[in-house]
């Protein structure tokens, strides 16, 4: 048994037990934070398949950006846990055919690629980062082309339904506040500053 493929099974034991950890415990954070460990995991065994660019990429985009958000959003909001868990069991027979049915898939990719030689290693002047490029843009840049599309919509969709008009929201209408006088913000009032003063100005 080679280095690497100790390397292999020990991160593959810890994005598994990590993602085992983030499905099952019951703090949000704790699940954020077992995420963050099964990302690191992943980038390590995308580093020894000699996938540099993607392991780079999952651990500053995912980790640096993405689990940042999901942990403030998580602390920041309070999320009920018991209202959470009310649908468990409603939803738990889906819930298995879909794992069931990930499960298969799985399966079957493991199984045709055990059985498939291994690839030879590339060359030490080999970039993995213009190969992926060439065969994104060339081969599959239509499919690149339709998940931009699709991504751009989400993103409109959520924008449309976060800028909708509310009865409730307090909000600033800018040409108001540029056309408003001072005569209409500021009144100047002559008030005395000692009673001393005040009785003067009434004898005057």
């Amino acid at each position: 048994m080679t280095f690497d493929l100790i390397l292999f099974y020990v991160f593959g034991a810890i994005l598994l037990g990590a993602a085992l950890a983030m499905i099952s415990v019951r703090n949000p954070v704790h699940a954020a934070l077992f995420l963050v460990l099964a990302f690191f995991a992943a980038a390590a065994i995308w580093l020894l398949a000699e996938a540099e660019f993607l392991a780079i990429v999952l651990v500053l985009v995912y980790v640096g950006a993405v689990m940042v958000l999901f942990l403030f959003v998580v602390m920041m909001l309070d999320i009920n846990l018991a209202r959470l868990r009310e649908g468990f069991a409603e939803f738990l027979p889906a819930g298995l055919v879909v794992a069931a049915a990930m499960a298969t898939v799985l399966t079957l990719v493991i199984t045709r690629f055990i059985v498939m030689d291994a690839p030879e290693r590339a060359d030490a002047d080999y970039s993995n980062t213009e190969a992926l490029g060439a065969v994104l843009y060339t081969e599959y840049v239509y499919p690149f082309e339709i998940a931009a599309v699709i991504l751009l919509v989400a993103i409109i969709a959520a924008i449309a339904l976060t800028m909708r008009r509310r009865p409730d929201t307090k909000y600033i209408d800018p040409t108001r506040q540029i056309r408003v006088r001072r005569q209409d913000r500021v009144r100047l009032v002559s008030m005395p500053s000692s009673p001393e003063a005040s009785e003067k100005d009434r004898s005057e």
